[in-house]
């Protein structure tokens, strides 16, 4: 088996292993992650955050030791809060990261950060000030930064910054945490899934008071919602079918 590590700032993990596949999801700086297969311009990787698998282009990381793997995945929380910040690099070179990256590794880098880091878990009240961090952020499909990002990215990478962990998709997410009966049972922080007309879950957003919901539709927006689902104040109509609300916390 061979490990890796992400050693730039946002790079793209495809569902096929060439540049037009499409992109579902993003490795940010610092993650890092198993090598299933490795070709000779591709890797189909297995990252440790979430166990979400896709290709990665080989010139994007670094290789690294099993040893090293063990050592980053029992290393203490220790992440970027700065919506976009910088490592120094060798001969003083600087290059931005992205809030919610990883910075277990600045020393196997030999980098330097002065930034805001969260370095403990939050208590759940944290999840809606740091959900704030995102809004306006347009909506890509696959993104998990404020330059981009999609609805499970997005509660993903809340939760993150606050030491917590969710898987990758919406569907994923929806298999966590304990369901409840009525949404007047729900609090800030807690999950709100939708469904389709054929009933997969392929949307997610995060609860907030006074029946208000804050998700990535188009871009990071709040919206109403009720026991219909989503109430789209601008368009006048329902843009999402309530299915469950999860407690995660």
């Amino acid at each position: 088996m061979l490990y890796g590590i992400c050693n730039l700032s946002i790079v793209p993990l495809r569902s096929e292993p060439n540049d037009p596949s499409e992109m579902v999801s993003q490795v940010l700086y610092g993650e890092h992650f198993k090598v299933l297969e490795k070709r000779k311009k591709w890797s189909r990787i297995r990252l440790a955050f979430d166990t979400y698998e896709g290709w990665i282009d080989n010139k994007q990381y670094l290789e690294i030791t099993e040893e090293t793997y063990k050592d980053f995945d029992n290393k203490p929380i220790d992440i970027a809060s700065d919506l976009i910040d910088f490592v120094s690099c060798e001969n003083d070179q600087l290059m931005p990261i992205s809030l919610g990256s990883s910075l277990s590794a600045l020393d196997y880098f030999q980098h330097s950060y002065e930034g805001n880091r969260i370095q403990q878990q939050q208590p759940k009240e944290k999840l809606i000030e740091t959900a704030y961090l995102f809004l306006n952020a347009p909506y890509l499909w696959g993104g998990r930064t404020n330059f981009g990002i999609d609805c499970s990215g997005f509660t993903q990478m809340v939760y993150k910054l606050n030491g917590y962990k969710l898987l990758r998709d919406a569907s994923l997410q929806a298999t966590q945490g304990d369901p409840l009966s009525f949404i007047e049972e729900s609090e800030p922080g807690d999950l709100a899934f939708f469904d389709n007309d054929e009933g997969a879950i392929t949307h997610v957003g995060i609860i907030m008071k006074d029946n208000y919901i804050i998700h990535a539709h188009g871009k990071v927006r709040v919206d109403r919602i009720d026991h219909t689902g989503i109430f789209n104040g601008e368009r006048r109509l329902y843009t999402h079918k309530l299915r469950v609300i999860k407690r995660i916390i």
